[in-house]
């Protein structure tokens, strides 16, 4: 392809890719079991001349898009699942099942179909191959770890020699794109806490061994530790989101438990609150005549884009799109992203694109994960030009077709 050519992204291309999308967001489902979602996905596909493989412990779907001409492989992904979100959108085609596109993974399976129709328009001229990753289970369930085991890598004979991905934003001006070099988004850990006391009447505390109080400085001691015990050039977020104990007021409950999210950006501080913040908690049951069991898991590590590959995704997207268009991110994002697992294992990057239809830095608009969170359908155009054209100029600078600019 050369510097005058271009996919082609035309209106009935873009209403195609909106239809496709409301579809989806109508219908969500969760976790790593997406049937219904599946099976769109593989309807929308049908057409193209893709080698499917489909997941054994998920209803993943990888496809294989053969160019026309011999090359290497790179890996373009989009994420399936929603949320336990009850939406409270008032759309048109809003969900009603109790589940919610909340964080506008509709948009990415339709921004993907997108990317593989364009690519697959030009197949002939397609020097290598590309995998189409449609993901279920990022919320939460790991599914890139899952599609790793199976093979995903794999899928087209050889290891892609590059791996790309974006995210829409539903608080982010509408087709602003943006990544950064090195680590883009946050490790994911959970602490789990069970503090196990005495139960008695609650009028009588001083003969049972209350859980709640201990609990309730746990909570509050974890703040403190991270403003005390970690570097501020080094951040840990600290987020207790889940606490259950007891069951009435006159109660004084036998056991107290609760669950804390913790972000991190290096492994550094990975390892240091592994040790640190179960040894907190322990320490103040300790001294409260409680028993604590305390486990640290390691979810996700963190997204860390690499250097050369982030800058690569910076100048394809100015060159679409426009030096005005794209923001070279200063700080990492403090979420996580299962995607993580995938550019560990082969060079690539990952970066934002705005979807916010009426942006305004004054009235900030309900971010992903908000039951009121609204995705501009506009962008679906852009999503799919830039996937499609960080495939085509990987593979063309590594056969050596020179610089395409598409």
């Amino acid at each position: 392809m050369t510097q005058q050519d271009t996919f082609e992204v035309t209106p009935a291309f873009l209403e195609e890719l909106i239809a496709l999308r409301r579809e989806l967001h109508a219908d969500p489902e969760i976790g790593l079991d997406l049937p219904r979602t599946q099976a769109r996905i593989l309807a929308a596909i049908e057409d193209l001349d893709l080698e499917i493989t489909l997941g054994r412990e998920t209803t993943s779907v990888v496809g294989v898009l053969r160019g026309g001409r011999p090359g290497p492989v790179v890996l373009l992904r989009g994420d399936m699942d929603g949320l336990p979100v009850v939406e409270a959108t008032g759309l048109p085609f809003a969900s009603t099942n109790g589940a919610m596109h909340a964080c506008g993974h509709d948009l990415h399976m339709a921004g993907l179909v997108g990317a593989a129709r364009l690519l697959a328009s030009r197949r002939a001229d397609l020097p290598g191959s590309v995998v189409l990753m449609f993901q279920p289970g990022e919320e939460g369930y790991d599914g890139a770890g899952v599609m790793l085991r199976e093979g995903l890598l794999d899928a087209a004979g050889e290891r892609p020699v590059g791996a790309y991905g974006v995210h829409v934003s539903a608080d982010a001006p509408s087709g602003e794109i943006s990544t950064r070099p090195g680590t883009l988004m946050a490790a994911f850990s959970v602490l789990d806490v069970r503090v196990i006391g005495r139960g008695g009447h609650g009028s009588r505390p001083h003969e049972a061994l209350d859980p709640i109080p201990a609990t309730a400085e746990m909570i509050t001691a974890l703040q403190t530790h991270v403003t005390r015990r970690t570097s501020v050039f080094d951040p840990v977020v600290v987020t207790v989101g889940e606490v259950h104990a007891g069951t009435a007021p006159n109660i004084i409950p036998g056991e107290a438990m609760f669950r804390a999210g913790v972000r991190t950006f290096s492994n550094r501080a990975t390892e240091q609150m592994a040790t640190q913040l179960p040894e907190l908690v322990v320490g103040i049951g300790r001294a409260h005549g409680l028993q604590v069991e305390a486990t640290f898991r390691n979810v996700l590590p963190a997204t860390v884009n690499d250097e050369a590959e982030a800058a690569f995704f910076a100048r394809t997207a100015t060159e679409l799109f426009g030096a005005e268009r794209f923001i070279d991110l200063e700080n990492p994002r403090t979420g996580s992203e299962d995607f993580s697992r995938v550019i560990a294992a082969v060079p690539g990057a990952y970066g934002f694109v705005g979807a916010a239809a009426d942006f305004d830095p004054e009235h900030m608009p309900p971010s992903n994960h908000s039951p009121q969170a609204t995705f501009d359908d506009s962008v679906l155009a852009d999503q799919a030009l830039l996937l499609a054209s960080l495939a085509w100029t990987k593979l063309a600078s590594e056969v050596g077709d020179g610089d395409p600019v598409i």
